[in-house]
């Protein structure tokens, strides 16, 4: 049995490697974004029984935990950073961005969140051009601009009444996420993705305790192994998300992340009963089309960076 799936298994490897990169780099963040989504939905059931930064503190001490086996498998020298100050920068910015986060989770709905997320594409694109030297290719605009469109489709309804005030909270952690996935970018052209992974946990940890400690309430079994799935899920979704970015252009990744609306979608109203509106729909039909166009033009393309 085991010599049958470890003939599968080369099997696949194989054929995973006669893909265009631009396709694999692109298949990376779809599951990222799945797994984001899975992430958030377990992490939104714990920040309306904990207090918000009791759950963000445990939810990066376990993605520790789960990295542990790894880390001592391969010995502590293989996760140490060539740039300390770089994860340390990267772990700060994200931190701010999940403060605003955390706040605004319990009080949103999980697709109307990740709708609002979606104006981080455009600060990213944008941080690509300014900061990171990529090519604006007209059509990564175009399919962003039509991406971001649904997602207008989806939030516009909504931006009335008492959820209001949070959905401007959850829009500010954008352009701070989009900061800390530049700096991501930055960090992979010579870190490993696993060390970019073990020290945004480490960072957030460290940086979230104090935040975390004057309203400790302690959890219950199963609030503890909600927080070790939100260690797994996030610390393979920033992985996936990391090995995207070092295959091709952060810029050209962009107009996946719309299709975590999908995700988010059916997950919120699977676990949380929230029914997705007839403009939610729409808004995904046109997020999906984006999706699609964008990723059959980057598959034509070559991509000359290292696998």
């Amino acid at each position: 049995m085991i010599r049958i799936l470890s003939h599968f298994h080369r099997r696949g490897l194989r054929q995973w490697g006669r893909w265009p990169v631009a396709v694999r780099g692109m298949l990376w963040m779809v599951a990222g974004g799945i797994l984001f989504s899975l992430l958030n939905t377990v992490a939104r059931g714990l920040s309306m029984q904990l207090d918000v930064y009791q759950a963000q503190f445990l939810r990066y001490l376990m993605g520790i935990v789960v990295i542990l086996p790894w880390v001592y498998r391969d010995g502590w020298q293989a996760y140490k950073p060539v740039n300390i100050q770089g994860q340390f920068w990267r772990g700060a910015v994200h931190t701010l961005g999940l403060i605003l986060w955390f706040t605004a989770l319990p009080q949103i709905p999980l697709a109307d969140m990740t709708a609002i997320g979606f104006t981080g594409p455009i600060f990213i694109m944008l941080g690509a051009a300014w900061f990171l030297g990529e090519t604006m290719r007209g059509d990564r605009w175009i399919a962003a601009l039509i991406g971001f469109a649904g997602v207008l489709v989806v939030v516009l309804p909504k931006m009335s009444g008492t959820g209001g005030w949070y959905n401007l909270v959850m829009l500010a952690s954008a352009p701070v996420f989009a900061a800390s996935f530049l700096i991501t970018k930055a960090l992979t052209r010579y870190e490993k993705p696993g060390v970019i992974v073990l020290w945004q946990a480490i960072t957030v940890t460290v940086l979230s305790l104090p935040m975390a400690l004057p309203h400790w309430q302690m959890p219950t079994l199963w609030q503890w192994f909600g927080f070790f799935l939100t260690g797994i899920f996030g610390s393979l979704a920033h992985y996936c998300l990391t090995r995207a970015f070092a295959m091709v252009d952060i810029s050209s990744t962009q107009s996946l992340r719309f299709l975590d609306m999908v995700w988010a979608s059916l997950l919120g109203w699977l676990i949380f009963g929230d029914v997705p509106s007839q403009s939610t729909w729409l808004g995904a039909v046109v997020i999906l089309g984006a999706t699609v166009w964008i990723a059959r033009r980057e598959g034509r393309r070559p991509v000359a960076l290292p696998d």
